[in-house]
Parts: structure tokens; sequence; C-alpha cells
């Protein structure tokens, strides 16, 4: 029997795309899905065959805005607190992307309780890292979607979010905790009030969403989880990889047919404005003896290729990953999650939130390196491509980690607890 599932992700391409992969396959038995999206991504959703509704996060523009421009524009305007340490981008960068958030989730609020009284869901399916009390307050039934590191999801023994420390080095755990308590703890009080004003519950301790008291996902293959002091509760289920199948189809270009390893440069939709970061890096690349496919991102007209390089804007990243050796990576939770689900290796050059963590885990689990992003060489970038595509006892371990993920897809074990719910 058909039902109405609202999916409210995050006005980002991450969360979206999460969120994508797990719609179709309900939409494929024949639900209806409609897609609660920022304006700036309005057609978007639609030209893949969903319903949308359209909100905004603060007032209107006086220009015309692309899609995710609020993100594109506050990320630029901070880069340069990517090249301080983390704890100190706590009170830099991490705070103010809260306070961000938070106004934004004020602003909203009117129109999303507009909108479920309007579509009538069955269920609410949110990614975001925040609450927005309009889901809660529905008295419906909602899943919270973890589509980012799951060390969001705190624990004793898990690093603390957004730090990218170690599992096995904790003497800098205890500080960055006290910050990260100190620099949120008047914005956790007041957006804790406005939930309670709005219907919603009061926030738990120390977090800016609710767990839902119905179904909580989130998304992180066993190759690379945390082991928890804590095991989470019932309504917890991990997806593993949550990889959509609806990228356009794409092949290795003629000119890009030949020797040398293929690599993808992607630094995210977000990550790949630093113009002068990407550059550096594709210039590194230019005479690495490999072949290159880049993301180019909103700023591509800015950026000059070499005679090994194709690239474009955007790039159908889940179709373009089967064809690649390795990819070179920001470390953004689709981007890593989607490369295990298809065996490849990584080089993480993380930039901002859980990135850093992401790019941790992967680099002291083994399946690929970590480098400083801004601080590193040409010749060492090269160098940990090449000693990771050397690495034969890795690329057995990628596969089989890569088959296990392949024969159990998160996108269907989503559609099928959401189904049950």
């Amino acid at each position: 029997m058909s039902k109405t599932i609202i999916f409210f992700p995050e006005g980002a391409y991450g969360p979206t795309n999460n969120c994508v992969g797990i719609a179709d396959v309900l939409r494929r038995r024949g639900h209806r899905v409609v897609f609660v999206i920022e304006e700036s991504f309005a057609g978007t959703l639609a030209a893949k065959g969903f319903e949308e509704r359209l909100m905004r996060l603060g007032p209107p523009p006086e220009v015309p805005e692309e899609p995710g421009q609020f993100w594109k524009d506050f990320i630029r305007e901070t880069a340069p607190v990517f090249r301080t340490p983390t704890i100190e981008q706590l009170s830099t960068f991490i705070a103010p992307t809260f306070e961000a958030l938070l106004d934004g989730a004020r602003y909203v609020d009117d129109r999303l309780a507009e909108i479920i009284a309007e579509v009538q869901p069955d269920v609410i399916v949110e990614d975001n890292v925040l609450t927005f009390p309009a889901i809660p307050a529905s008295g419906r039934p909602w899943v919270r979607v973890v589509s980012c590191n799951p060390a969001e999801i705190k624990d004793p023994d898990i690093p603390p979010p957004f730090s990218g420390y170690p599992v096995a080095d904790r003497s800098e755990w205890a500080a960055y905790a006290e910050a990260y308590e100190s620099v949120h703890a008047e914005l956790h009080a007041s957006f804790s009030a406005f939930c309670v004003e709005r219907g919603a519950p009061p926030l738990p301790a120390g977090e800016f969403v609710h767990e839902s008291d119905w179904l909580n996902l989130y998304l992180y293959p066993d190759m690379v989880d945390y082991v928890r002091a804590r095991p989470l509760g019932p309504t917890w289920h991990n997806l593993q990889t949550s990889v959509r199948t609806t990228d356009e189809p794409w092949e290795v270009p003629a000119e890009l047919r030949g020797d040398g390893a293929l690599i993808y440069l992607s630094l995210g939709s977000l990550g790949s404005g630093d113009v002068a970061l990407m550059q550096r890096l594709i210039d590194a690349m230019g005479d690495s003896g490999h072949r290159v496919i880049v993301s180019k991102g909103p700023q591509h007209d800015q950026l000059t290729l070499h005679d090994n390089m194709v690239g474009a804007e955007f790039l159908p990243q889940t179709s373009v990953l089967p064809h690649v050796d390795l990819d070179i990576t920001h470390g953004g939770n689709n981007t890593v999650t989607e490369s295990l689900f298809f065996g490849k290796p990584m080089v993480l050059l993380p930039l901002f939130w859980d990135q850093y963590d992401n790019a941790q885990r992967i680099h002291e689990t083994g399946y690929g390196i970590r480098l400083d992003t801004y601080g590193h060489t040409p010749q060492k970038l090269r160098d940990a491509v090449d000693a990771l595509l050397a690495d034969t006892a890795l690329h057995v371990r990628l596969a089989a980690g890569a088959e296990a993920l392949q024969a159990a897809p998160g996108t269907v074990r989503a559609a099928d607890l959401i189904e049950a719910l």
C-alpha cells in the first residue's frame, strides 16, 4: 500500500544525494516521495522524478542563487580558518556554522509546519545535523539520518566530533571536549528553549539534534566503524553505505585511455571552491605519470588542467568511481563510503567539519593516507598515490570489503526499515 514520505536533507549535495539514493528505492516500490528543499535547489529533484516543496533558511537574496549557494559563500568566506588546528576551529568555524544553521531552523519552522500539514506524510526522513522543531512537534513518525561521520553520535571511546583526533591517542580529547561544550553552551540553551516554545522536546545535553523515538540510521562500513563503549539502542541501524543508482552513466573518455593509473580528484562541491588549493593539486598530478579525472566544481572556469587530465564542473561520481584506481578526496562522508563501496583507496585532504574525522579514520584503519591539506608538498602527494597503488595487500582487503557492501546495499536496507516503520 502506497505511503507518503517526506525527505528533508540539509541544503548541500552530500545529504541530498544520500537521501536521493534511499528515496529512489522507495519510489520504485510505489510510494509517494516528497523532497523539502531550499529554493536554490528548485527543479534538481523534480528532474529526478520527485515531488518538491520549497523553503528558505533566510530572507530571499537580491540576485538568483545557485544550488547550495548559501554554504558555498559561507565556506569561501571562512576558508582561512581551515589552516588552523581543529580545536581553534571550534570558535572560528564550528560554532559560527551551528549558529547559522540554528538561525535557519528558526526562520523556516513555520514553513516546515505548513508543508507537513499540506503533504500529510506517513513518515518524515531528516538528514540534518540539528533539529528542526516542526518535525518532532508534528507528532508524526520521523527518521533521523546521520550521513556524516558517526563520531557525531558521541561515545567515550570515540574521538570528539570534528577533531580529527586518533582513536589510539586520547591525550587531547578532554581539552577539545571541554572547549566544544564551552563555545556552544549559549547556542544550545537558546535553541533548546526555542524547541520547547515550538512544541518539540528540549534538546539533549550537549546536542543540537534529537534522537528519534522511531528510527535512527547512520552509514559507515564495519571495516572502518568505531568500537563503542556504549552500544547504540534498538532504534539505531548502520546502513554501512548509501550509494545512489540515479547518476547518469559515465565512460572513460578516449583521450584518457592508455598507460598509467586512473585517478579521480574531487574536493566536493564546497571544497572545490578553494581555487588555489585545487590548482595546486592539479599541478602536482600534472607530471605524475597517471591519468586524472577532475571534478572541477563551481569555480571550474578558473582551473587549468594538464594534458593528462579531463574534467567538468560536475561529474556523476558514483558512475565514475567504478572506473578509477584511486581517488584524491576531501574526505566527505559520501565520497569515503562510496569509495569503500567500490573498493578504492584514498588520499585524504580534509578541509572542514567531519572530513577530519573521516580522513583520520581511513588513515588509521589502513584504507588510505591522510595528508596535511595545506602543508604537504607536491612530491608527498605523488608519493602517497604511488604507495597506495603499489599496495597489493590493500587492494585485496578493499575488494573483499566492496564485495560485502555491494551484496547488501544500504539504500535497500534503509527503504526496508522505513517501510517497516
